[in-house]
């Protein structure tokens, strides 16, 4: 004869039938589907390691070549990291110093070709900033003042807009056109911090276009609102 305790561990058997018979096969495929992420995840994040750490290597030989002064073996391990591990930051650094090497070693159109590249597809903000404003630099270089003005279109983070400002009054005054380099000077100047160096530089070429920077901190100075008394 069944006792109480044998009727109730039946009855828990029953339900727990029913419960799995109900819901088995979903508890199943969550269990799966959470299994299967974690090793996505986990795939993923060994990916990105492996690649970084080649990319790493790629660009020590970048790094090596530019020391060296080998501008051939610059261009084919820059092709390599654009081709390879363009997402990375190693390649933008990369592209960044590659630019640097083959501008001083005279290859000029090398040298745009890869600040181009960082302009264009570096992920990070201030490297494609970093990129605008060589490449721009070396547009007015060779008289291309249009298509450095180009380079600076747009915007940028804001650590760099003081920077842009100082580079559009160059292209702007190398282009004969005073009154425009004039109102970017100033720009840079209000955006420089009082005392920085940057901020003395441009107060030369303040100089230069008949602006007084005194003029300027008087101005600013009277702008600044008055402090009421408690």
């Amino acid at each position: 004869m069944a006792t109480h305790l044998d009727l109730e561990e039946q009855e828990q058997l029953d339900q727990l039938r029913h419960f799995w018979n109900t819901y088995g096969t979903l508890i199943t495929w969550l269990v799966l589907l959470v299994a299967g992420a974690f090793m996505a995840w986990n795939g993923w994040q060994y990916f990105q390691r492996d690649k970084a750490a080649r990319a790493s290597v790629l660009y020590d030989e970048i790094e090596r070549s530019a020391q060296a002064g080998d501008v051939a073996r610059i261009e084919r391990a820059l092709a390599d990291m654009k081709e390879k591990f363009a997402g990375t930051a190693y390649a933008q650094q990369a592209g960044l110093l590659a630019a640097k090497t083959l501008h001083e070693k005279g290859n000029a159109d090398a040298s745009r070709s890869a600040l181009a590249w960082v302009a264009e597809h570096a992920v990070d903000p201030g490297y494609q900033a970093v990129a605008k404003l060589r490449l721009a630099a070396e547009l007015l270089e060779a008289k291309s003042y249009d298509e450095a003005l180009k380079q600076l279109a747009g915007n940028v983070p804001k650590e760099f807009e003081a920077l842009v400002a100082d580079r559009k009054g160059d292209i702007h005054l190398a282009q004969g056109k005073r009154d425009e380099a004039k109102a970017e000077y100033q720009k840079a100047w209000a955006a420089f911090g009082p005392g920085t160096d940057y901020r003395r530089l441009v107060e030369i070429k303040l100089n230069a276009v008949g602006v007084d920077p005194k003029s300027l901190e008087s101005a600013a100075a009277g702008a600044t609102p008055a402090k009421t008394k408690p």
